[in-house]
């Protein structure tokens, strides 16, 4: 089992991304294999999928980088594992290898939000040398 940073796009990714997607977000619709690949390109945006033994991906994060006047920083979000893949050290794994990037590439910090009811996830982020911020999130969304 090992995680890699994904160079390029490739139909592997299709088929990944119709299976874990919908295990993340069920209102999230299906990215064609355009939009994926326009994804995959995308400056200062890194792909990062866990894969098991047999080279199959069963997990995936996102991470965000820009550089702001304070310096350049690093975001974590998608953070999926497969279910049939959860509690084996797969989500740990990539969020690992996400700070271990980030820290390469010159990221001061690296952000990461969760819902207070994904305990699992918070657990796992906590273990990872997260803490938990005093801080409020705003979100504004033109609908």
């Amino acid at each position: 089992m090992a995680v890699e940073l994904v160079e390029k796009f490739s139909e592997e990714l299709v088929e990944a991304f119709s299976r874990l997607i919908p295990q993340l977000s069920q209102s999230a619709k299906q990215l064609t294999p355009q939009q994926i690949k326009e994804f995959c390109e995308q400056d200062g945006v890194y792909l990062l999928v866990f894969r098991s033994n047999e080279g199959r991906i069963l997990g995936m994060l996102s991470l965000a980088t820009f550089k702001i006047p304070t310096g350049k920083r690093a975001w974590i979000e998608d953070v999926v594992v497969d279910s049939a893949a959860r509690g084996q050290g797969a989500g740990q794994k990539l969020v690992e290898a996400a700070v271990a990037h980030a820290k390469k590439i010159g990221a001061k910090t690296v952000d990461l939000t969760s819902r207070p009811s994904r305990e699992a996830a918070n657990r796992l982020y906590r273990r990872c040398g997260f803490k938990q911020r005093e801080t409020n999130v705003y979100r504004y969304a033109d609908n």
